[in-house]
Parts: structure tokens; C-alpha cells; sequence
């Protein structure tokens, strides 16, 4: 999953990364409301971590201006124990859930997890296709029950591959899940399909290229 965090202080923008990254999320952070602005104005985030109290402004602007366009991006408001009133200010303005610091990582990677399942309208955590199966609460990924040792971005891969199984995950969504804003080669993402096609070898399913469009996890035709 590729989240989006916009918190201004370091300590926890990297506490929050450190937990969720290791998870197969591609996590971006900012510390302004016009980093997180033109973020999102040129790339898609599966969800959205926001603090309310930022350098240059409240991120209750930024909430509004989202639903505004009817942009349903899952967003998690993370905010002062004390802040009630911006609390119920920002659920009134579409937020989905809210976390008041300080907060339990454990209860952060709960959260999270809820928020994206819902979003994807699962009533598991769990993504499972065919003998494949990956737990974004675990990151652990197994096949046949056994478990894959995947460093991070072939577990992002995976895991779109498999919230997409059986139709065509996105060229364009893979490459913001997987890289976001950092440097990417013309045949990044080739190399890492190319390496997970050969985990999946004699497993009864394949990574399929659907030139212009994509990749397709499906079963190996009989």
C-alpha cells in the first residue's frame, strides 16, 4: 500500500514509517500542507495519515478540500489528546477515523489495517488467492503454506498483485505503490516482476504482462 503521511514532527513521521514500512507499505512523509497539495495532486495514496496542527495551517483544511472534490481516500486524523473539538470537527468533515497522541504503534497498525480493509471492502486482513496468501499484519507472505522471504518492494508488489487478482493491476498504480516519488528506471518495475514470476514458478499461478495496461496474477492455464 502506498500511505501518505503529513506530520510536521520528526519523531513521529519517522516512528510512523519505521512501523509501516517494514509491513510492504511505500510510505511517503511530509511536514507542510502544500507538500501533502501537490502530492496529492499528482499521485494516488491508499491512505492518508494527517495531523491537524501544521506549520502552515490546519490539516482540517486539506480534509475538506478532499472530500470537496470527492476524493473518498481513507484518512486517519491524528491529533492532541485534548483536541476534542477538532475531533468531531474533522469526522463531521468526512475523516474516517482518528488517533490521539500520544498513540500505541500497536494500535496505529490496527487502525490502519481497518481503514484499508474497509476501504477495499474485505472482511479479512488477510489477501488470498490460490495458494498465496499475504497478512498485512504479519507482512508475511507464504505459498503452500510456506513462508517467503520478500525483501519490501516485492512485498508492495505482491500484495497489489494480489488486491488486483484475477484483473489487471494498473502500470501506473504499481510504480506510485512501489517507488512514490523517488527515482525510477525505465525497467524498475520489470525487475521485480521478473523476480517474483520466479517465486510463483510451479505454483499453479503467473504474473501475466498485458502490454499498455499492466500485470494480472491468475492461475496457470491447465
Amino acid at each position: 500500500m502506498r500511505l501518505l503521511v503529513v506530520e510536521d514532527d520528526p519523531l513521529i513521521a519517522h516512528s510512523l514509517t519505521a512501523a509501516l514500512g517494514p509491513l510492504g507499505n511505500n510510505v511517503e512523509t511530509f511536514a507542510l500542507l502544500s507538500q501533502a497539495r501537490a502530492a496529492l495532486a499528482h499521485s494516488h495514496f491508499d491512505l492518508i495519515l494527517l495531523d491537524l496542527g501544521l506549520p502552515d495551517g490546519n490539516g482540517l483544511a486539506l480534509l475538506a478540500e478532499l472530500r470537496d472534490r470527492n476524493d473518498t481516500t481513507p484518512v486517519l486524523i491524528l491529533t492532541a489528546r485534548n483536541g476534542i473539538d477538532e475531533r468531531v470537527k474533522g469526522l463531521d468533515l468526512g475523516a474516517d477515523d482518528y488517533l490521539a497522541k500520544p498513540f500505541s504503534l500497536a494500535e496505529l497498525e490496527a487502525r490502519t489495517r481497518a481503514l484499508l480493509r474497509r476501504s477495499q471492502q474485505r472482511t479479512d486482513n488477510r489477501l488470498i488467492f490460490g495458494p498465496l496468501c499475504f497478512d498485512p499484519a504479519t507482512g508475511i507472505a507464504t505459498l503452500h503454506g510456506q513462508a517467503l522471504a520478500l525483501p519490501r518492494r516485492e512485498l508492495g508488489l505482491l500484495e497489489s498483485l494480489l488486491l488486483h487478482a484475477g484483473r489487471i493491476a494498473p502500470r501506473e498504480i504499481l510504480v506510485d505503490r512501489l517507488f512514490g516519488f523517488g527515482e525510477v528506471g525505465p525497467n524498475a518495475l520489470e525487475v521485480y516482476v521478473s523476480r517474483l514470476r520466479k517465486r510463483l514458478a510451479d505454483s499453479g499461478l503467473r504474473i501475466r504482462t498485458l502490454r499498455g495496461l499492466g500485470y494480472r496474477l491468475e492461475e496457470e492455464p491447465v
